[in-house]
């Protein structure tokens, strides 16, 4: 019988392609080959010279779940009876009080994810840290479960198992050529040598871009180099092996130190300290550069020590570690690793060529995770972890706008990735690079009201405008200080007041706009969409695109506006990435996003303001339908929906239209009170309307009923992706987990997403008073949920967030407490939006008004 399983070449036997030969031949895949240009195991990548630290927590959940997955196989494996992950624990020590608060936010993500941590005093960090200066320090965080890796052992022991399943690893084969027809991947050749491959995978870490270059796609990763360095054998060092030896411990167990303040992090090696430093300037390097000899340097990823460039990293490691002061760099590197405009690593298949699929820029943290992901992701179509589906869109290689692989671009922001690797950041805090790389059609607009501008989508959006800040509501908002107040105003909750009272139009030009046309249009957004699409023209259906096992991938409004012509509006590339993928002969997809712009305008003023605007029978269009009209003299397509909760209009126009649209509406509205409104504003409108965001409340790691979008299923309109699995979920039950909206006691709390949501102790639950934080007890240590995304709802004076929680305890006016920077504040589950539960603001033009 003829093999069934598809011939897989991966390129590069460092860590990430020997864990992803393991995962893959796990999984049944026998034909597995991989290909490495240098040595079996120390292929001179930086594998080969990684310190090797894992540590499980950052701001991204997924990412944190990769972590763990690490964790949890390399703590399994040993190489002749060494373990290829010792566990001695992660502590991270603040200096100043802005690190200590981050590192109770870091506590507190790591709460989210499971993952037991600690907030530590000053002394206590000394005693699981003896070498600190205790007077140097303002506490840390320890989290036991993170540790040393040794990279090489592991590579070459998953190696094993993987050739042990028929998988071939082959060196001192350098790639020459990816070979490929019609727009897919046939094979590659190293030389006169080819290898057949229905998908090559690239885990070629730093040369990953020359790679791409072979097969004509870019990886926008740089190369860059990282300092490391090793001291003298240290005293301390030696007297605290021979405790631990007394005591029965092969070597030292000091936790992987890190001083993110100074951007350093320590690790022993033996006898000796191994110190590594981001403080020093960027040094990029071009992937083809690589291969040419450095001298003094032993492998590729390594190149000359400067250490004037690492003097003022000493000077810092001697005041946190005085035992330093008469130490010395006995040998240091620096070491190349790979950076991303985003630090976030490049998986999936690439865009640009079927069946190529990267697994770049992994650190040594993600590797085990990423392998386990991306092995299920080619097996059964959907990433994930332990049977459970992982959203990895944020990593998907494909989330790069064009303009943003400019290579400038990719440069500038890969070195300031570098740069912001162990600083504090703010969740509202914008790219400082390299921008701005694009803007909307109503740009110059915005720029006259002097707005305030963040990037999202590779364009400019503004946050707030200026211009507003003489609106009386303004006084209305209460401050804010500190991190609550850092990349926000209190215009921006004017705003939000404003666009309740009177009106407020927005840009949803990013927004991406799909023209679908052709004799299968109906058919296949039938199959696509998990609601009813056919319906008459002129009418608009909010939908959901399901992947096979029920994971929400996206919600979009679909727009009929004629038998076999829609308009599709969805939120980014990777939805139109998953249109495409469907496509049939019969069907053409349009991306009109760069030639239109929409404007949403929407408030209980709206009706007066467009009354002789536009013509009477397109103002007396219901809610969900659309038409084709002129604003004036500009001609639109208009959508009755909303996604703020008010009545009101997203006007789609012709780029060319755009400002000459903005100026028609703005001038009209003036006398009603109509404004421009921001981002902020807008996303404190909507989470206080009830309404989900995909990335932050809608992702395939949960089902439609779980994320409260179940009406958005029509069950019995035929076959679709991911009905039957919607099925299967039903008859079992409902969902374990649900997105429950939670309102804070203390509103004028300000969360940002990731929190811990703790149960509450008996006694404090079924208390319908406010519970003071001061008072609140410590609770039990593990949390039951964690927030998706929050805002300060300033109409309805409440501070509201969404919250996954077990379905038990997201009954409406269950207690429940969030984790804010260490502290606990009381908060009830509620039932439905907060504002206009039952939608007639959205339907009747004046509601309100």
């Amino acid at each position: 019988m003829a093999p069934t399983t598809p011939h897989i070449v991966i390129i590069g036997a460092g860590i990430v392609g020997c864990a992803l030969a393991d995962e893959l031949t796990r999984r049944g895949h026998t034909r597995v080959t991989v290909l490495e240009k240098g040595p079996l195991f120390h292929t001179g990548g930086s594998t080969s010279h990684a310190p090797g630290l894992v540590f499980q927590t950052s701001s991204s959940r997924p990412m944190t779940r990769l972590a763990t997955a690490t964790v949890r196989k390399y703590a399994s494996l040993s190489e002749d009876g060494v373990r290829c992950l010792n566990q001695v624990g992660g502590l991270e020590v603040a200096s100043t009080p802005e690190r200590l608060a981050d590192l109770h936010r870091r506590h507190g993500w790591a709460s989210a994810a499971g993952i037991r941590s600690r907030v530590l005093e000053p002394g206590e960090c000394a005693r699981l840290h003896p070498l600190l200066a205790e007077e140097r320090i303002l506490g840390g965080l320890h989290i036991p479960a993170d540790g040393t890796a040794l990279p090489v052992a592991a590579a070459r022991v998953q190696a094993k198992a993987a050739t042990g399943r028929g998988a071939v690893f082959l060196a001192h084969r350098e790639v020459t050529a990816i070979e490929q027809r019609g727009g897919c991947t046939t094979g590659v050749r190293c030389g006169a040598e080819s290898f057949p491959a229905d998908l090559v995978i690239c885990c070629a870490g730093m040369w990953g871009p020359a790679v791409g270059e072979l097969a004509g796609v870019g990886i926008p990763l740089v190369p860059m180099a990282h300092q490391y360095v090793r001291t003298n054998p240290l005293g301390a060092l030696e007297a605290i092996h021979a405790l631990e030896s007394a005591s029965g411990a092969a070597d030292p167990s000091l936790p992987i130190l890190r001083h993110q303040d100074a951007d350093l992090y320590f690790r022993p090696h033996g006898h000796r300290l191994g110190i590594g430093a981001y403080g020093h300037r960027a040094m990029p390097m071009d992937s083809r550069d690589l291969d040419v000899p450095d001298p003094g340097a032993s492998m590729p990823s390594e190149r000359r020590f400067t250490p004037d460039d690492f003097d003022p990293s000493w000077d810092a490691a001697v005041a946190l570690l005085p035992v330093l002061g008469d130490a010395k760099i006995e040998e240091g590197v620096n070491g190349v690793f790979s950076f991303t405009p985003d630090g976030l690593p490049l998986l999936g298949e690439h865009p640009g060529l079927r069946g190529f699929w990267t697994a770049e820029a992994v650190w040594i943290t993600h590797s085990a995770g990423v392998a386990e992901a991306v092995a299920e992701w080619i097996t059964t179509g959907r990433p994930a972890l332990d049977g459970e589906p992982i959203d990895l869109s944020g990593a998907d290689v494909d989330r790069f706008d064009p303009a943003a692989l400019d290579p400038a671009v990719v440069l500038a922001r890969s070195c300031r990735a570098f740069d912001e690797v162990y600083d504090v950041i703010h969740p509202l805090d914008p790219p400082s690079v390299a921008r701005p790389i694009g803007t909307t059609p109503f740009h110059s607009r915005q720029v006259e009201l002097r707005a305030v501008f963040t990037e999202a989508g590779a364009l400019e959006r503004p946050l707030w405008f200026e211009a507003n800040a003489w609106l009386p509501e303004v006084c209305e908002v209460p401050r804010r200080e500190g991190w609550a107040a850092r990349n926000w105003s209190p215009v921006a909750g004017a705003e939000a007041l404003v666009t309740r009272r009177a009106a407020g139009m927005f840009d949803l030009s990013p927004m991406r706009r799909l023209e679908i046309t052709g004799p299968g249009a109906v058919e296949f957004l039938q199959r696509l969409v998990t609601n009813d699409i056919d319906r008459p023209a002129g009418r608009v259906v909010y939908t959901l695109m399901l992947d096979a096992t029920g994971g929400v991938l996206a919600d979009l409004t679909v727009t009929r506006l004629g038998p076999q012509r829609f308009l599709v509006a969805v939120a980014d590339r990777l939805d139109v990435a998953a249109l495409h993928r469907y496509a049939r002969d019969s069907v053409e997809i349009t991306d009109v996003t760069g030639a239109t712009a929409c404007l949403g305008v929407w408030g209980p003023k709206v009706g007066e303001i467009l009354t002789g605007l536009i013509p009477d029978d397109a103002g007396r269009l219901g809610f969900f339908r659309a038409a084709e009209f002129a604003v004036g003299p500009v001609p639109v397509t208009g959508l009755r929906v909303s996604y703020v909760g008010e009545y009101g209009w997203e006007l789609v126009c012709a780029a060319t239209d755009a400002e000459r649209l903005w100026d028609i509406v703005h001038a009209a509205g003036a006398r009603h009170g109509l404004i421009a409104a921001g981002r902020l504003a807008f996303d404190a409108l909507r989470i206080e309307k009830g309404f989900r965001a995909k990335g932050t409340d809608i992702s395939p790691e949960h089902g439609p009923d779980a994320t409260g979008l179940g009406f958005a299923v029509a069950m019995d309109k035929g076959p679709f992706v991911g009905r039957a699995a919607v099925h299967a979920a039903r008859e079992a039950g409902p969902p374990a987990e649900v997105l429950a909206t939670l309102v804070l006691d203390h509103a004028g709390a300000v969360l940002f997403g990731q929190e811990p949501v703790y149960d509450l102790p008996q006694a404090r639950r079924f208390t319908r008073e406010p519970v003071p934080v001061d008072e609140l007890e410590p609770g039990p240590p593990d949390a039951i949920g964690r927030i998706t995304s929050a805002a300060t709802g300033h109409p309805c004076g409440a501070a509201i967030a969404y919250a996954w929680l077990p379905a038990e305890r997201a009954v409406p006016g269950t207690r429940v407490a969030v984790e804010l920077f260490g502290r606990r504040l009381t908060a009830r589950v509620v039932e439905g939006p907060l504002f206009d539960p039952t939608g007639s603001r959205m339907r009747t033009a004046g509601a309100g008004g």
